[in-house]
Order: structure tokens, then C-alpha cells, then sequence
């Protein structure tokens, strides 16, 4: 099964009556805008054309349900390959963005603090001297992440670049090891400032539905299958997209051929005048 949906292109998913009306379902005008969208992704990342296809759509669902962009150029949310599935990843910006529509917080940021800029850090009271005109080279010591709600609450955290790596090591399935892999190489200070501000809002900040739900799925491993409404609505939908795409398979198949008898027939009479 995972092979036979692994060998459909996304494309020719994305056209599929029954992945149309789940795309229109969710996002209404903005449909055909973001089924092009993930073409574009596949297209430009020669990793995602190698997995399940079935799977990218899954994940850009979560992006969709969440009404979050999937260009990885944004930073909002990522389509990462692992073990042969796409994996929703939800960036740091993604975060600030669903925070920020609860409509109760009133300041937030996460930055990245380079050696010399930290003078002083309480983990008791949570107080941090920061300055970022004492920097004395580019080396990245750490992370601080903030927040202030309207009602006055107030929340710092800072994370070291130690104490990030080991997070990262301990709980992300598809970082790594000793050495990062994945986003992590590519933008590990970007996905450092996502740790830290999705560490402090599930723990001291007040979460809305979208944010619990962005919590549950990000850098979930996919399922095989695309869950629409249950289990088995869903592999009732994946064995009519495979024999959809078998069937168009076919079609084409037997167009060329007439095509090509077509073109040897005229060849022949050709041939005779």
C-alpha cells in the first residue's frame, strides 16, 4: 500500500476529486492557492519527491487546519522527510503567530544571544541582563524567550546552546544525533528559538485550541494514511486515489498507443501516395 501511494505523484493527487473537496472543505476560496503550493514545495525539494506522497498531503493539512503558510522560506511551517513519510514542522514564527491571535498577549520575542551579550541570569527570579551592544564575537551562547500578557503576566525564559542540543538529542526523533541532521543543520538557531518559545507557552502561556493542536501534531511521525474523518473512511479514500491513478495510468496508456497507430497509419499512406 505504501508503495503504491509512494509512486503517485502529488500533482496528480492534489487533482483527485476526493482531495479536492477535503482542500475546499478546509480552506474554501483558497483551495486550488494551496494545492499549488505544495506542488511548488515538492517540486523544489528532491528529498519530499522521494517519500510518501499521501504523507505530504497530511502534514500540509496541519498547516491548512492551523491556517499557517507552508513555504519553508517563510518560517511559519515545514515539510520534512523522515523515514520515508513527510513531518509537519511548525517553526518559531508559527508559534508567535497562533499566540498572537488569542488576542492575550500583549509583547513577545525570542532572540539569539551571542558571547558577551548575557551579563547576568537569575533562574530563580527569572531576571536577565541583556545587552546586545556588548557583543564580543559570533559564537551563539543561548536563547532568551519572553512573553507579557494583557492581563500583566510576565515570562522569561533563557535556554543555553548546551541545554538546547541535549532537548534536541533527547527529543526530536528526526534531529540527530551528536551531530544535528535536517532543519536542525540547515537552521538550527531558527528551530533553538522554536524550543524555546513552544517550551514556554505550553508551559506558562495561555493556549487556544489551534495552539493545543499545533502542540499535539508538530513533529508528529505521519501516519500511513490520510485521515480524513476515520481510519476506515480513510483507506476506503487511499484504495479509490490508487485506483483512480491506476485507472488514468491505463487511459494513457491506451491514448498513446492510438496515437502512435494513428501516426503508423499515416505513415503507411503516406508511404503509398
Amino acid at each position: 500500500m505504501t508503495n503504491d501511494l509512494a509512486r503517485i505523484p502529488v500533482k496528480t493527487l492534489v487533482k483527485q476529486d476526493k482531495i479536492k473537496e477535503m482542500l475546499t472543505e478546509t480552506l474554501k476560496g483558497r483551495a486550488t492557492q494551496f494545492a499549488t503550493s505544495i506542488i511548488n514545495i515538492v517540486n523544489n525539494d528532491r528529498a519530499l519527491q522521494g517519500v510518501n506522497q499521501m504523507s505530504v498531503i497530511q502534514s500540509a493539512m496541519v498547516a491548512a487546519t492551523l491556517n499557517l503558510p507552508i513555504d519553508k522560506n517563510l518560517g511559519y511551517m515545514w515539510l520534512v522527510p523522515y523515514k520515508g513519510q513527510a513531518q509537519a514542522q511548525i517553526g518559531y514564527k508559527g508559534y508567535i503567530q497562533l499566540a498572537q491571535r488569542t488576542g492575550q498577549y500583549k509583547a513577545m520575542n525570542t532572540v539569539v544571544v551571542h558571547e558577551g551579550e548575557l551579563i547576568s541570569w537569575n533562574p530563580l527570579s527569572e531576571e536577565v541582563e541583556f545587552d546586545p551592544t556588548k557583543r564580543t564575537s559570533d559564537e551563539v551562547i543561548g536563547y532568551v524567550g519572553y512573553f507579557r500578557l494583557v492581563n500583566g503576566f510576565e515570562k522569561t525564559v533563557y535556554w543555553t546552546r548546551e541545554q538546547i542540543d541535549q532537548h534536541r538529542q533527547r527529543f526530536s526523533k528526526m534531529s540527530g544525533k551528536s551531530e544535528p541532521s535536517g532543519v536542525w543543520k540547515t537552521d538550527f538557531d531558527a528551530m533553538a528559538l522554536k524550543t524555546v518559545i513552544r517550551n514556554m507557552l505550553s508551559k506558562w502561556g495561555p493556549l487556544s485550541i489551534d495552539m493545543q493542536e499545533a502542540l499535539k501534531h508538530d513533529e508528529q511521525e505521519p501516519t500511513e494514511h490520510l485521515d480524513i474523518e476515520a481510519e476506515e473512511v480513510a483507506s476506503e479514500t487511499t484504495d479509490s486515489l490508487i485506483a483512480d491513478f491506476n485507472k488514468s495510468q491505463q487511459e494513457g496508456a491506451k491514448d498513446d498507443d492510438a496515437s502512435t497507430n494513428k501516426e503508423s497509419e499515416e505513415a503507411k499512406q503516406g508511404e503509398l501516395l
